[in-house]
């Protein structure tokens, strides 16, 4: 086949060669549109409703027998005045041409230039190959159309083209067959759903916005911002979402999107729409999550998570210790259902037998009721495969289910990763493509505390293009191809800090304030003291030193110092007066009793002074020491600095001097003792005082560790039970609705209907066979046998045994005690997960049956 392609067509192309590979041409969108059955009729209608340069380039998948040749290349060049083009090898996509891809080989796109390769046996999705090269390749520039046709093909390419960031069609009812826009539009992942000459317009509004035509060599210039602060604000104040600290050029990028599909360039155009339009505020949402996501997204990851990682976790566990996974930003929840099957797979074959309990959390309550739902199109086929879609889903209109035995070990929640407690004591966090829209403060808060979540020995698998960075110190790398750390044991625990929201008016009491000392009370104290001894010029000073108040005139014996401003009373000592009032300033407060210092000679200007000092203790109200010390000048002590002097006063003035100098050097003997008796008195108190803090700060450190973990544990397992309770509360509502839906089709349904258990007791019944059998509700619960039947039949309860025995279902005719006949038909009752739990009675009346059919006819 692939000779018969690479040859014999390649000979009827001669005369139109390759283009060649030169710098591909920027600055325009490709439209990769796809369909089958019914497909060339949408083709052609969407071409003629486009203008001759539309200023973009079309590539068109149909699926065609590669067994016969095709004239889809002339049947599209008579709809639109573009050139046509049938795909050949190398050749390089130019705007304003439609190129056609060949029946017998599939298309691929890179570098802006196309080319084929052999196509598969049997290959059913060819349109999603090209949709996801064409995403990978053009990005934002990308834009998808799926068109009428059979199965789901061009559903992952969708997929592809909407996480880039490209813009995605599909056709509407109009479509001949509506299977393939139907399954691509049923994930929530086409942006308009028109019929193909809508769909031309739409193309041709959007075509030539700046978001398509912008060079890739350049950014794209920022957004203002006052005008992106109130984008924030509005998207924020709806759904509580700070987005701060996201990397602003995938925010931009999202918004640029939605401004394109509105046809707007500017922010100041934009808010307007943002504000009048909710429905645009839940879209720009959707588009900032990027809830798009796939079953078994990189199988190679899942192999080796399989092969290598969860036989560790599984291996020698105790039966009722369950394996804990955590999936933040799970979207719509195909990564957690995809967890739980690999695990169940794991469990199945390992020999040991645990629980499983997968934790599945967003901050789109949208996405979570999709997740809950469990209901995904028939396009994930192709990404579970055959034995697994066998064994976990059950087919269902429109798609596959989730099987139950799978929805019970996965809970979803409402949670930001950000902000919220996390989850504790897990084996596993699977936070796979969420931190590369994450600032660096958000990084680093996000693993610490994914690395508190874990279990000493937890796992953590991040997507292809993360890394946590500088936190080498609390993940070693296991798997540096799929990325996937495991936790160490961090030496300093990293801090957590979780976010709590308080209810409004509960504000968080102030600090009491520390006591202050009235200095009033103080001053009294002084002022007593004063006059019950003397009434000179003195200050009052505290332990420290620093002198609470001024009495009198001080200004001879104190003056500031150069410098810093302080009230040290020691830096305010004039010169002379130091060595004597340290002195007896140590005395006072060692003895605690008043202490006398006379004949200081102190320098006041030009002049020297003599003055005697006290330094008197006492206790203040607030049980604190205080120190009074006064002056007191004798008088006619004062006298000039410098004058004559006779031989006799020479000599007495020496005799004087040296009395003053032995006095001052006995001061300072007596002062240097008492500093050495002192700091040695402190330094034992030191050493004592600091083996006592060291016992302190060690107990309080193990008391803080224990506390923040209590904290931490307490908020963690708040924040689970939050998670269960509203787990219960939506299954319970889901329940309450399925047994209202139950009621109402038993009570709708005028035929006899009894439901047997397992043990052919009565689970329940309708009104036709409460009227019939004579039930009341108490008959709930009793064996069948315990209840008279209306029957001519013996061994109904034989019969049951053998439905239940052979999977069959039993049809025969019978009458009741007054002769009429009926039919009764007895089937297995099958539960969800496909087993068998009962039976189902039901009673059709023949005898009205046939009269209503000879009325009819």
């Amino acid at each position: 086949m692939g000779t018969k392609w690479s040859t014999a067509k390649r000979s009827k192309r001669k005369a139109q060669p390759a283009e060649p590979a030169t710098p591909r041409d920027v600055g325009f969108p490709i439209v990769g549109v796809g369909g089958s059955a019914g497909g060339l009729e949408a083709f052609t209608a969407l071409l003629q409703s486009l203008p001759a340069r539309p200023e973009m380039a079309f590539v068109f998948i149909l699926h065609l027998d590669p067994r016969y040749g095709s004239n889809l290349t002339e049947i599209l060049a008579r709809a639109t005045k573009m050139p046509v083009d049938l795909i050949r090898t190398g050749m390089r996509v130019q705007r304003n041409r439609v190129y056609v891809a060949p029946p017998d080989a599939e298309v691929a796109i890179e570098n802006g230039v196309l080319k084929l390769h052999e196509r598969r046996v049997g290959a059913s999705s060819v349109v999603d190959g090209f949709l996801s090269s064409l995403a990978k390749d053009q990005r934002s520039r990308a834009i998808s159309i799926i068109m009428s046709g059979l199965a789901s093909d061009g559903t992952i390419g969708t997929k592809a083209v909407k996480l880039e960031g490209g813009i995605t069609f599909a056709q509407d009812a109009s479509a001949k067959m509506y299977s393939m826009p139907k399954n691509a539009a049923a994930g929530g992942l086409v942006d308009f759903v028109l019929p193909p000459a809508e769909i031309a317009k739409e193309l041709v509004g959007i075509g030539r916005h700046e978001y398509f035509t912008e060079d890739d060599g350049s950014p794209a210039a920022a957004l203002p911002d006052a005008e992106l602060k109130q984008l924030l604000s509005v998207l924020g104040k709806k759904h509580d979402l700070d987005l701060a600290h996201y990397k602003p050029t995938t925010i931009e990028r999202r918004i640029r999107r939605r401004m394109a599909l509105n046809r707007v360039s500017t922010l100041r155009d934009y808010l307007p729409i943002l504000r009048s339009q909710p429905n645009e505020i839940e879209q720009l949402y959707d588009d900032i999550l990027i809830r798009v996501t796939s079953f078994f997204r990189d199988p190679s990851m899942y192999e080796a998570l399989k092969n290598e990682i969860l036989p560790q976790l599984v291996h020698e566990r105790r039966a009722d210790d369950p394996i804990r996974v955590w999936v933040p930003g799970c979207a719509t929840g195909e990564e957690v259902y995809s967890l739980a099957m690999v695990l169940l797979e794991t469990i199945a074959t390992s020999g040991f037998s645990c629980p499983i309990q997968i934790f599945g959390t967003d901050i789109g309550e949208e996405a979570l009721q999709r997740a809950r739902a469990g209901m995904y199109p028939e396009s994930i086929a192709a990404e579970v495969g055959p034995e697994r879609l066998r064994r976990f889903f059950n087919r269902v209109d429109g798609g596959y289910r989730i099987s139950k035995a799978v929805r019970d070990c996965c809970i979803f929640a409402r949670q930001n990763v950000t902000k919220d407690p996390p989850f504790s004591k897990l084996d596993l966090i699977s936070c796979r493509n969420v931190m590369i829209y994450f600032g660096t403060a958000l990084q680093r808060k996000a693993l610490s505390m994914f690395h508190y979540a874990l279990r000493h020995d937890g796992y953590l698998i991040l997507g292809t293009s993360e890394t946590i960075g500088n936190f080498t110190n609390m993940f070693e790398l296991t798997d540096r191809k799929h990325k996937i750390y495991r936790k160490k044991a961090a030496i300093v625990a990293p801090q957590v800090p979780f976010h709590v929201d308080r209810p409004p008016g509960n504000e968080q009491h102030a600090p009491a304030k520390e006591d202050v000392i009235e200095p009033g009370a103080v001053f009294r104290d002084a002022d007593r003291v004063m006059l019950t001894r003397f009434s000179p010029a003195g200050v009052l000073i505290n332990e420290a030193l620093e002198v609470l108040q001024f009495r009198g005139r001080t200004s001879r014996y104190l003056e500031p110092a150069p410098g810093a401003a302080s009230l040290n009373i020691l830096k305010l000592a004039r010169e002379g007066l130091l060595g004597d009032l340290r002195a007896a300033i140590m005395a006072a407060r060692k003895k605690n009793v008043p202490e006398r210092r006379e004949g200081i000679r102190v320098e006041v200007d030009d002049h020297t002074a003599i003055v005697n000092i006290e330094v008197i203790p006492f206790i203040g109200p607030t049980r604190e020491r205080f120190l009074l010390v006064a002056f007191e000048e004798p008088e006619g002590e004062s006298r000039p600095r410098r004058r004559k002097k006779d031989g006799k006063n020479k000599k007495a003035a020496d005799t004087s001097q040296s009395a003053r100098l032995r006095r001052e050097l006995e001061a300072t003997r007596e002062y240097l003792q008492s500093i050495i008796e002192e700091q040695e008195a402190m330094n034992e108190e030191l050493r004592s005082l600091n083996e006592e803090i060291q016992s302190s700060n060690e107990e309080l450190q193990s008391t803080n560790e224990e506390l923040e973990t209590a904290k931490e544990e307490l908020q963690s397992t708040n924040e689970e039970l939050m998670t269960l309770n509203e787990e219960l509360e939506n299954r319970n509502q889901d329940l309450a609705l399925a047994n209202n839906d139950l009621i109402n089709l038993l009570t709708a349904v005028d035929i006899p209907i009894i439901m047997l258990d397992s043990r052919l007791k009565v689970r329940r019944f309708n009104p036709a066979a409460q009227r019939l059998w004579n039930l009341v509700s108490t008959d709930v619960g009793r064996p069948l046998n315990d209840i008279k039947s209306v029957l001519q039949l013996d061994n109904l309860d034989q019969i049951v045994h053998e439905v239940m025995e052979k999977l069959e279902v039993r049809e025969l005719e019978v009458s009741d005690r007054t002769g009429t006949l009926h039919s009764l038909r007895i089937r297995p009752y099958r539960t969800t997960d496909n087993r068998i739990d009962g039976v189902v009675i039901a009673l059709v009346n023949l005898e009205e049956f046939r009269k209503k059919i000879a009325r009819t006819s």
